[in-house]
């Protein structure tokens, strides 16, 4: 079976633009949501997590006669930093895919299309336009695919990118995942009553939802002989096990007993070939809503053993917010980052820990435990994926 690994990074969030910006960002630990800048944004709780516009630079307004929206920007910006960073060039284009996770896709332009009076002729963004953008700028003429199964998409689209490199399909595959605000997302978990009216507070007691953000992560993913026939400049990590699994329990809720996603985890770690004592780090999906946080804190306890308050979690929400369908993208980006720097970055700090929650989430900064981090992404419809990262080299 081929090792697949991580060798370019690409980030654009809350945090700032690049992967310098995004560790920075982490290490400082503090972050604040902000009112939209949207007129048209009647709700309740317009609060969010917006990527600075002063940190996305200045890009073409479409390709292929199509307008370039809101998370395909994100997508391209971040997409043009991995393959700087991984150094990719004279790769023959029909061996280089794309794959990106999103929940919403562009659907933001056309609230700006109806905002301005209606559409033009022929105007029109499918979700699937993010992954067309990235692959029409790249010039990559393997397959480019999106997936959109909510808030795991991203987690979903880069194991499918691994299988794509394994089965031969591909050598390199420009993966990740993006979101950009839309007023529909923003309002339907107003209706749902799922904004946190302060903060993303995810495994505290006084959470009360979650918090959206804007952001996109991409990953150069290929193979350890493709890296090493081009001299590859470094690797990241080693995508080294994923699982899937659906809880088949209820639209919006996840099953109490989480039952699935323990699966998700089991599986991940069986194909990894790692115990629960090589786990070093885990980046949970982490929400803050109650019953997510709640569920997945007790399966971490069954899956990994002696109680993970032995194992230090990343909660990158508390500062990123949810990133919907890029959410498991930049946070495999952090646990790449993570594994390379052997550096877990301080949480961000909890008012109360909720008792029910028996992670470990330490305050200061400290060596991952062991080789390998854990990433989990969750979403509506009970759609479960887990990734296992591995130290490069390793």
């Amino acid at each position: 079976m081929n090792d697949v690994l991580i060798t370019g990074l690409g980030v654009i969030s809350h945090l700032g633009n690049g992967v310098d910006a995004f560790w920075a960002g982490l290490t400082a630990a503090k972050s604040t949501p902000s009112r939209v800048p949207d007129p048209n944004a009647r709700m309740d709780l317009p609060l969010m997590y917006a990527v600075p516009e002063s940190a996305l630079p200045p890009l073409p307004d479409g390709f292929g006669g199509r307008p370039l929206g809101g998370a395909s920007r994100l997508a391209v910006e971040a997409a043009r930093q991995a393959v700087t960073d991984a150094g990719l060039g004279g790769v023959a284009p029909e061996r280089i895919a794309v794959v990106i996770g999103t929940g919403m896709g562009d659907s933001g332009l056309h609230e700006e299309w109806r905002a301005e009076g209606g559409t033009r002729e022929g105007d029109w963004s499918p979700v699937f336009s993010v992954a067309s953008e990235v692959g029409a700028w790249f010039g990559a003429e393997g397959a480019n695919t999106s997936v959109s199964n909510a808030c795991a998409a991203s987690g979903f689209g880069l194991s499918l990118a691994v299988d794509l490199i394994r089965s031969g399909e591909a050598d390199v595959v420009v993966a990740g995942g993006a979101e950009a605000y839309s007023r529909v997302a923003l309002a339907c978990f107003n209706r749902l009553g799922a904004i946190d009216p302060e903060r993303c507070r995810p495994f505290d007691l006084h959470r009360r939802g979650t918090l959206f953000g804007e952001g996109a992560g991409i990953m150069v993913l290929e193979s350890a002989a493709h890296a090493r026939a081009r001299n590859a400049p470094q690797a990241y990590a080693r995508v080294a096990g994923a699982g899937w699994s659906c809880d088949a329990h209820h639209a919006t809720a996840p099953e109490p007993g989480g039952t699935q996603i323990a699966r998700a985890m089991r599986r991940a770690l069986a194909e990894a070939g790692a115990g629960h004592d090589d786990i070093g780090c885990v980046v949970p999906h982490g929400t803050g809503t109650e019953l997510n946080d709640t569920v997945e804190s007790r399966v971490l306890g069954e899956v990994l053993g002696a109680g993970p308050d032995r194992i230090p979690l990343y909660s990158l929400k508390a500062l990123l917010g949810h990133t919907g369908g890029a959410a498991a993208s930049l946070a495999t980006v952090a646990a790449a980052q993570i594994l390379h720097r052997r550096t877990v970055p301080p949480n961000a700090p909890l008012t109360e820990q909720d008792p029910e929650c028996k992670v470990f989430l330490p305050g200061r900064s400290m060596a991952p435990t062991g080789k390998y981090a854990l990433v989990n992404a969750y979403a509506f419809g009970g759609n479960n994926v887990s990734l296992v990262l591995q130290e490069a080299g390793v």
